[in-house]
């Protein structure tokens, strides 16, 4: 061991309050007539114990603002200030504690033979393992929530993304929770053997008694994983029609046209059809046209050639190949002329150009003299 001159750090093989007596007189304050013991500390040592504790709390702090908002912007962009704050300062204390701890037991070992109350220092340093642990798991789950949220929120972001990022945070927190269980046993003394060994013995009955938690689970891995929908699609799933607002452990979050909220098992979701309406390249319309049966054939026909050209001429039409317009049916009263033509998937580019379409109709049947059927009308 490095021995300083004069016996400021030097340690005395009979600790406690014998030890302050023997560096009294022989530190390097001794001099100035300073030199004491300060609760089981030589005045030398308590100094170089405050240094390491201001050192440690600086490259906490530099990990912090330096190298955790690079990594952030590295792995997930620009992010705004406030996200993931309370992890990064849960973090950076965590930090801290870790170098003071380990900076304080190399100095101790390896630099120079320190002069304090073993015992006390001892205690010290198993405290703030224990505390350094419990702030590390505190930071992960508040980091896993901060980066679920972020990558959630970023409105750029595709579905799939924002799908992934909700369920992985679901999973980063349970994982959090069940290692920090673990360790915090560890810490307080329990037998992590023997709580290992019991739960091979109360796996079995686990699984029976959470079956369809467990199969919820492993639907919400294949919805991730398949890519079914993403939040944000509306779907149809056994007569349930709505948005996918969450995407959880165990059951998925629907929004519907009323504005009411269900909730359905994930494992409903893989072992059921779903119909993703979010998916579609472009809306079918179908627009049926019922004329008086007396209706003058080539008028008829005219219609329908004039109309399929105001559909295609339109830029809200796409699929322009599969539209047509053709008389479908010819009753005793009346004649049928449907209309079949897609446009893009927007509903709203839909409802507006169906409006365009039927006041279009009517302006054309009137200007070749079609009447629309009217069932109520009495004819002799």
């Amino acid at each position: 061991m490095l021995v300083v001159n004069g016996g400021a750090f030097m340690k005395n093989c009979n600790r406690g309050r014998a030890m302050g007596l023997q560096v009294m007189d022989e530190g390097p304050f001794s001099d100035f007539g300073i030199e004491a013991e300060i609760i089981g500390f030589s005045l030398g040592t308590l100094v170089l114990v405050v240094l390491i504790g201001f050192l440690s709390l600086l490259l906490g702090r530099f990990v912090r603002v330096a190298i955790l908002p690079a990594l952030a912007s590295h792995f997930l962009g620009e992010i705004e200030e406030s996200e993931g704050v309370r992890g990064s300062r849960a973090l950076s204390l965590g930090i801290s504690l870790v170098l003071f701890v380990e900076m304080t037991r190399t100095v101790d070992d390896a630099v120079v033979e320190m002069v304090w109350d073993e015992g006390l220092v001892q205690t010290m340093l198993s405290l703030l393992t224990s505390l350094y642990i419990l702030i590390f798991l505190f930071a992960s789950y508040r980091l896993v929530g901060s980066i679920g949220k972020v990558l959630s929120d970023d409105g750029e972001s595709p579905a799939s993304q924002r799908s992934l990022a909700s369920m992985a945070e679901s999973l980063g927190r349970m994982a959090v929770f069940v290692i920090g269980a673990f360790v915090i046993a560890g810490v307080v003394g329990f037998d992590l053997n023997g709580i290992i060994a019991g739960l091979g013995i109360t796996g079995l009955a686990l699984a029976l008694a959470a079956k369809d938690t467990v199969s919820n689970m492993f639907g919400a891995v294949s919805i991730i994983i398949d890519r079914p929908f993403n939040l944000g699609d509306w779907i149809k799933v056994d007569g349930i029609e709505g948005e996918v607002v969450d995407i959880g452990l165990r059951m998925t979050v629907l929004r519907t046209g009323q504005d009411t909220i269900i909730t359905v098992p994930n494992a409903n979701l893989v072992n059921s059809p779903i119909e993703n309406f979010s998916q579609r390249r472009f809306r079918r319309v179908v627009m049926p046209f019922e004329f008086e049966g007396e209706s003058d054939t080539d008028s008829l026909q005219q219609f329908c050639e004039q109309m399929l050209e105001i559909i295609k001429s339109d830029d809200r039409t796409v699929n322009e190949e599969s539209s047509w317009v053709k008389i479908q049916s010819m009753g005793s009263s009346s004649i049928l002329v449907q209309a079949n033509f897609y446009t893009q998937q927007s509903s709203d580019i839909q409802r507006a150009m169906s409006e365009s379409t039927l006041v279009n109709a009517r302006n054309l049947s009137s200007k070749l003299g079609l009447r629309f059927h009217e069932p109520r009308l009495r004819r002799s």
